[in-house]
C-alpha cells in the first residue's frame, strides 16, 4: 500500500508503508509517478538514492521509476521499542540538481512470540497459606509492539489458584497468582501449572513457562492409634524392665510433623512409677514391683504426641498375675507447690492415698513424716492423709524443702514404703529494700561534664522476683531555689547517680538529697538514704585586680617625693581569686620595672615599697610591671601595670606624664596626620596665592581707569585703618588668649582637685589632660590668665 504525503513541482516530499520482513525485490512505490517525473528525467538526472545509513534497505528502479525492498528489515531490530518506525532517505538528481526526501514507515508485523526468561519456576508455598496470598510471577518480553505485543497472560486450570494481571506505569504487564481454595498437602504434595503469555498478532504467538509448586506441610493432623484399647499382662513384683506390651500410632504428616513420641497420660497418677514406656517405639516395660493386691487389673492412658503438639491416647489394660508379700502403697491425691509464705499454721499441701492390699494387722497402716520440717500429716478419712503446715513459713528462711512421707504396716517384719514430695515456698513482698549504709557521699569536681557519673547507690531486697525488683526515686527538694532534679539525675534501674550540669563551686558548695528505693511488690515497700555530694574547687578563676584600677582611657600614676627612704610603701596591689583554698592563694612578682634596683613587692601582701633611697638621677617616669599568681595547678595569673612618678613637685609631673599619655596616642595616627597636615597646608597656601594675585590684578586694573579717567582720585580706607605705623591695616592692639599646656599638640589645659593620697591621672582621650592630684598637704593653682600680644 502506497501513502501520498504531499508532491512538490521542484522538491517534493514523500512517504510510504511497508510491512517488515517484506522480501527483497517486492514494490514499495512508483517514485516516478508520485513525484510527477518522468523515466527520461530519472535517467539524465541520474537519480539515485543519498543515506547516510551503512545499510541500503530499498533500491530505485531507474529504467521503471520503482522504489524496490533492497534488504530484509527488521522493524525489532531497526527501532526497538520506538513507534512509529521509520527511516529516510533522499534521492538526488542532477542537471538541475534536485533533492527530494523520502520516508519509509516500517510496520510491525506478528513475528516475535512472547518469551520467558526461564522455562521453569519453582515455588514452595505452604498448606497455611491464607487465601487471597499473592505469588508474582515472571513476566514475558515481547519484541513486537501494538497489537502484536504482549495482551495476556493465561493459567491453567486448577482447583487453587487464579491469576490477576496488572499493567505497570510504562505499559508493561506482569500476572500474579491468587490462592482461591486451601491447600492440602497429605491430598495432593505438588502441582504442576503452565503460565501462557500471548499476544494479539495474527496468527497469535504464544510463549509458556512451567511452574511447579511444593506444597510444604504443616502439622495439621494428628497422631491415630491403630487400636482402641490395649491390653497386656504381667506377673507381680515382675523385675523392673520386663517387657508388658507396644502401643502404636501413626501420623499422615511427613517430616517431623510425623515423628510420634509416646508417653503416658497424666490423668492418673502414680502410673509413671509402675512402668516406663520408650518414647520412640511404644513399648511398655515395668518400671518397680506391681503389687497384685493393690491391682489386679491397671488401666491407663497413652498419649502419642507429634512434633506440632497434637495428639492422640488409647487406653491400655493391663492385668496383674498375683504373687504374695505386698508393702504399703502411696498415692497423691493432689499436692500443691508452690506455697505463699503467708499461708497460716494449717494450710493443707497436698493429700495422700495410702494402702496396703494386706490384710488384719500387716495391712494396718500408719504414716510418718521423716526429718525435722515444718510439716506435720494427718489423717481423718481412712487411709486419707493431709500434708498440713505446722508453722508459719518464710521463704527468705527457707525457700524449699523435701517432705518425705513414710507409710509403714503392722506387720513383722513391718514394710514400709517412702515418698519424697518436693516442695517450693513463693514469696510475698514482705521486705522493703534496705540499704548498706545510712548515709552516701561522693566527691564531683567543678566544671564537670553534663552526664558524668557521681556515685551509685545499690539497696538489697531479699524477696524474689517482681517484689525484689528495686526502683530508685530522686525525692523532690530545693538545692538554691530550684528544684534537686536541675541538678541531679537517679537511673531508675540501677541507682546511679549522674550530674545533670556543669557544677560551679563558687555558687554551690555541696548538693544534699533523699534518694528512695522502691520495690516492685503490690503494695510496694520502700526505704530511703541520704546522699551528700560535696562539689570541690578548682582553679578556674584567674586572680582579679582590685587596685590599682587599670583604666582604658586614664593613667593612674603614685608619687614618691625624692626624699623617699628605704622601705617608703609606694602604694600596694590589692588582688583576689574567688576560688578557694590553694587555688585562692596569691603571691606577688615584680615581672618588669624602669629601675629593678629602686623598687620590690612583697610576696604575700602586694606591698610595693623602695628598697634603697631615692636619688636626684632617678627618673621621674617609672613603669612597673607586677604579676598575681594564684597557687592552683595550673597557676593562672593577672598581670597589672604601676606607673610611679618620682618627683617633689606637680608640675614637674606633669610635664613628664603628659609626654608618657600622649606618646601612645600620638604614636598610633602620627603618620595619618602628617599627612593630612600637609595636604591642608598645601591646599591653603595654592588658595591664598591665588587669591592674592587676583586681588593683586584687580586693583591694579581699577587704578589704571581711574588713571586714565578725568575724575578726582578718592582714596577709600576700611574702617579702624590706621596708618600709625605706617606698616599695615590691622587695628594698633589685638589682645589673643593663649593656654599654657604641657603639650603643644594640645589646646588648653585643665586642673581638678581631690584628696587622699597622692594619685595622678592623666586623660589622653579628652580635649585637655585632666591631672587630678590629691594631697592633704597642697593644692595645685588655676592656669594663668590669657597673655595679651601687641
Amino acid at each position: 500500500m502506497v501513502q501520498l504525503i504531499f508532491l512538490v513541482r521542484t522538491e517534493a516530499q514523500i512517504r510510504y508503508s511497508i510491512p517488515e520482513e517484506t522480501k527483497k525485490g517486492s514494490l514499495v512505490g512508483n517514485v516516478a509517478q508520485d513525484l510527477g517525473l518522468d523515466l527520461k528525467r530519472l535517467r539524465s538526472g541520474r537519480a539515485r538514492i543519498v543515506t547516510g545509513e551503512n545499510v541500503q534497505y530499498t533500491e530505485l528502479k531507474t529504467d521503471k521509476g520503482t522504489l524496490v525492498v533492497n534488504e530484509r528489515i527488521d522493524r525489532e531490530q531497526l527501532c526497538g521499542d520506538v513507534t512509529p518506525c521509520s527511516f529516510t532517505f533522499e534521492i538526488l538528481l542532477e542537471k538541475p540538481m534536485e533533492l527530494h526526501p523520502v520516508t519509509i514507515e516500517v510496520l510491525d508485523v506478528n513475528d516475535n512470540a512472547p518469551t520467558f526468561q526461564n522455562a521453569h519456576l519453582e515455588f514452595e508455598i505452604s498448606e497455611s497459606a491464607a487465601l487471597g496470598s499473592r505469588f508474582v510471577l515472571e513476566s514475558a518480553d515481547d519484541a513486537d509492539v501494538g497489537p502484536n505485543g504482549l495482551q495476556n497472560y493465561i493459567l491453567t486450570p486448577n482447583d487453587n489458584f487464579g491469576l490477576k494481571q496488572h499493567v505497570n506505569p510504562d505499559g508493561s504487564k506482569y500476572a500474579e497468582m491468587v490462592l482461591q481454595k486451601p491447600l492440602d498437602r497429605e491430598e495432593r504434595p505438588r502441582l504442576s501449572l503452565k503460565l501462557l503469555a500471548v499476544d494479539g498478532g495474527d496468527p497469535q504467538r504464544s510463549g509458556t513457562v512451567n511452574i511447579g509448586i511444593n506444597i510444604l506441610d504443616i502439622n495439621d493432623n494428628a497422631p491415630v492409634f491403630n487400636q482402641s484399647r490395649y491390653k497386656g499382662s504381667v506377673i507381680e513384683n515382675a523385675p523392673k524392665g520386663t517387657y508388658i506390651v507396644t502401643v502404636n500410632a501413626s501420623d499422615v504428616d511427613s517430616g517431623s510433623n510425623g515423628q510420634v513420641t509416646y508417653s503416658f497420660s497424666k490423668s492418673k497418677a502414680g502410673i509413671s512409677d509402675l512402668f516406663d514406656i520408650d518414647e520412640a517405639t511404644g513399648k511398655i516395660y515395668v518400671a518397680k514391683q506391681v503389687d497384685f493386691e493393690k491391682d489386679k487389673k491397671i488401666e491407663f492412658r497413652v498419649e502419642a504426641k507429634d512434633q506440632g503438639g497434637l495428639t492422640d491416647s488409647s487406653n491400655v489394660e493391663i492385668e496383674v498375675i498375683d504373687i504374695n508379700d505386698n508393702a504399703p502403697v502411696i498415692n497423691v491425691m493432689s499436692f500443691t507447690s508452690p506455697v505463699s509464705e503467708d499461708s497460716p499454721a494449717g494450710t493443707t499441701v497436698g493429700i495422700i492415698n495410702v494402702k496396703d492390699v494386706d490384710s488384719g494387722e500387716n495391712g494396718r497402716v500408719k504414716c510418718t513424716i521423716e526429718g525435722s520440717v515444718p510439716f506435720q500429716i494427718k489423717s481423718n478419712v481412712r487411709n486419707y492423709y493431709a500434708l498440713i503446715t505446722d508453722a508459719a513459713l518464710d521463704r527468705e528462711h527457707m525457700s524449699e524443702c523435701n517432705i518425705t512421707v513414710i507409710a509403714s504396716d503392722a506387720g513383722l517384719p513391718p514394710l514400709s514404703t517412702k515418698r519424697t514430695f518436693y516442695l517450693k515456698i513463693s514469696d510475698v513482698n514482705d521486705n522493703a529494700p534496705v540499704f548498706p549504709r545510712g548515709f552516701y557521699s561522693a566527691f564531683i569536681a567543678e566544671n564537670n561534664s553534663p552526664g558524668v557519673s557521681v556515685l551509685s547507690v545499690k539497696a538489697e531486697d531479699p524477696d524474689e522476683n517482681q517484689n525484689a525488683r528495686v526502683s530508685y526515686i530522686l525525692e523532690d527538694c530545693e538545692i538554691g531555689g530550684s528544684p534537686v532534679s536541675d541538678y541531679i539525675s537517679v537511673n531508675a534501674e540501677n541507682g546511679v547517680i549522674r550530674a545533670v550540669r556543669s557544677y560551679d563551686y563558687e555558687q554551690i558548695k555541696e548538693l544534699i538529697f533523699i534518694v528512695k528505693a522502691q520495690d516492685g511488690g503490690s503494695p510496694p515497700l520502700s526505704s530511703n538514704v541520704t546522699v551528700k555530694v560535696l562539689i570541690q574547687d578548682q582553679n578556674d578563676n584567674p586572680p582579679q585586680v582590685l587596685y590599682p584600677v587599670q583604666t582604658g582611657g586614664s593613667l593612674v600614676a603614685e608619687m614618691v617625693p625624692r626624699s623617699a627612704d628605704v622601705g617608703y610603701l609606694v602604694t600596694k596591689v590589692v588582688a583576689v581569686d574567688v576560688d578557694s583554698g590553694q587555688n585562692a592563694w596569691l603571691s606577688y612578682k615584680l615581672q618588669k620595672a624602669t629601675d629593678r634596683a629602686l623598687f620590690e613587692v612583697g610576696s604575700q601582701n602586694g606591698e610595693i615599697r623602695t628598697i634603697r633611697q631615692v636619688t636626684d638621677k632617678d627618673a621621674v617616669k617609672q613603669r612597673l610591671t607586677v604579676i598575681v599568681e594564684d597557687n592552683g595547678q595550673p597557676s593562672r595569673s593577672a598581670t597589672v601595670v604601676v606607673n610611679v612618678a618620682v618627683a617633689d613637685s606637680f608640675p614637674e609631673v606633669l610635664s613628664e606624664f603628659t609626654d608618657f599619655t600622649h606618646d601612645k596616642e600620638y604614636n598610633d595616627n602620627l603618620t595619618f596626620y602628617l599627612v593630612l597636615a600637609l595636604a591642608v597646608v598645601s591646599f591653603l597656601f595654592i588658595t591664598c596665592l591665588v587669591v592674592i594675585i587676583s586681588v593683586k590684578i584687580y586693583r591694579w586694573r581699577q587704578s589704571r581707569v581711574l588713571y586714565h579717567s578725568n575724575l578726582p582720585v578718592i582714596p577709600y580706607y576700611p574702617p579702624r585703618y590706621s596708618d600709625t605705623l605706617g606698616t599695615g591695616t590691622l587695628q594698633h592692639v589685638y589682645n589673643y588668649e593663649v593656654c599654657r599646656t604641657t603639650d603643644s599638640r594640645k589646646s588648653d589645659c585643665k586642673f581638678g582637685r581631690a584628696g587622699s593620697q597622692n594619685v595622678l591621672i592623666m586623660e589622653p582621650s579628652s580635649t585637655g589632660t585632666m591631672q587630678r592630684m590629691q594631697s592633704e598637704k597642697s593644692i595645685l593653682d588655676e592656669p594663668d590668665s590669657p597673655l595679651e600680644v601687641g
